[in-house]
Order: structure tokens, then C-alpha cells, then sequence
């Protein structure tokens, strides 16, 4: 199965990259900057150049298609400012998912956030508050289309080892942490869940195992 993971440099697109790899999928990752080339392959994906913030729906199409499905794993990352939330969480977003609508590829995991849906509160931090209304802005806009989306929200992120061991649920979870390990074993596990659609999920740290939480969220 290929899936194309948007932000494939990023911390939980790697941790995905090796799991589908080893499973035997096809992971492709989309980055902007060549020196990132090397990680992305040694994570058993195929790399792909690709700067979101200055390409097409078009242009981005071509590299879709054929795929299974699409990860949507980029973010600004900590230390940009607040437009660059607006341009990567939210504008890049809505430029993938157009892409992926041009590229007739229906199944669309989304990475956001635990506080999305709701402004930020008030007296929030500058970059926060743009951080989770750009979040909320590009759920919103994937809830129009007709893919076969799945919002994923997970916690505060950790890069302590995983456990396998998850909370997932509807909206809404009390704040906790998460390991990225277990955040990427969630999406392999969701992509594989098509009957997810259309869903909002949040996620912690906890005591299900991840293949059994998808399962029991599916009866809800």
C-alpha cells in the first residue's frame, strides 16, 4: 500500500515511515529540504521535494496518485511564529487535501491537535492561540469535502518510548501526554480502519492496546 505522508522529516512521519515499511507498505514523504533526504530514506520511504507552502493542488496531485491514502503530518514547527501556523497547519493542509481530491484519493488521515475545535483561551500565547485556530480553520475546511477523513488529536507529545498502550476516544479527553511512537501506531492502525470516517478521535496515553482501541471506538 503507498500512502504519501506530508511533513516526512517530521518527528511522528518518521516513526510512521519505518512502521509501514516494515510492515511492508510503501511509505512516500513529502519535504521541502533535500538535506532531510537521507532520514526519510533510512526510514524505508521513498523521499519526495515538495514544499507545500510554495507549490499547486496540481503540482502536489501528481505525487498522490496511485496512493492508498494520505497523511497530512506537517506543522510549522516550535519555533516559528504565528503566520507560519496559518501557512503550514492551515494553508498546507488545504492545499493537500485539494490535492488529494484532484488525485481521486479518498482516504485522508489528518494529524491536529487536543484543543482544536475551540478558541484558544483567552490569554492564550501569541503563537498558541494561531497554532490551534489554524488547526481548528484546517478541520473545518477538510469536514466540507468529500474525503474520507479521519481527525486525529493527539495530546501533548512525547519522545519517551512507546508503550502500545493508548486512550482513543471521541471528543473530549482530559489534557495528557503521548509518545509520537504511539501516536504513529494510531495512524498505521487508522489508515487500515476506513470505517473511522468522518470521525473526530482524541488521544492519551493509556491502557488499551492501540489495534484494540481503534476496535472499540469503531463500536461507538
Amino acid at each position: 500500500m503507498r500512502v504519501v505522508i506530508a511533513g516526512g522529516h517530521g518527528k511522528i512521519a518518521l516513526r510512521l515511515a519505518r512502521l509501514m515499511s516494515g510492515r511492508g507498505d510503501a511509505p512516500v514523504g513529502l519535504i521541502r529540504n533535500p538535506d532531510q533526504i537521507a532520514d526519510v530514506e533510512a526510514a524505508g520511504a521513498e523521499a519526495v521535494l515538495c514544499d507545500l507552502e510554495r507549490t499547486t493542488p496540481q503540482k502536489v496531485a501528481e505525487f498522490l496518485r496511485g496512493a492508498r491514502a494520505v497523511v497530512f503530518a506537517a506543522g510549522a514547527g516550535p519555533g516559528s511564529g504565528a503566520a507560519r501556523k496559518f501557512t503550514v497547519d492551515e494553508g498546507a493542509s488545504v492545499l493537500l487535501a485539494d490535492a488529494a481530491e484532484r488525485a481521486g484519493v479518498a482516504r485522508f488521515v489528518q494529524i491536529s491537535s487536543m484543543g482544536a475545535g475551540s478558541p484558544p483561551a483567552p490569554g492564550s500565547d501569541e503563537v498558541w492561540a494561531a497554532y490551534i485556530t489554524a488547526k481548528t480553520a484546517a478541520e473545518e475546511d477538510l469536514r466540507t469535502r468529500p474525503l474520507d477523513r479521519t481527525i486525529l488529536r493527539p495530546g501533548r507529545l512525547t519522545d519517551g518510548p512507546g508503550t502500545g498502550l493508548v486512550t482513543l476516544a471521541d471528543p473530549s479527553l482530559p489534557s495528557g501526554a503521548v509518545p509520537r511512537d504511539d501516536v504513529a501506531a494510531v495512524i498505521a492502525a487508522l489508515i487500515d480502519a476506513p470505517e473511522t470516517r468522518h470521525r473526530v478521535l482524541e488521544l492519551i496515553g493509556g491502557g488499551v492496546p492501540v489495534d484494540e482501541a481503534v476496535r472499540l471506538v469503531l463500536m461507538r
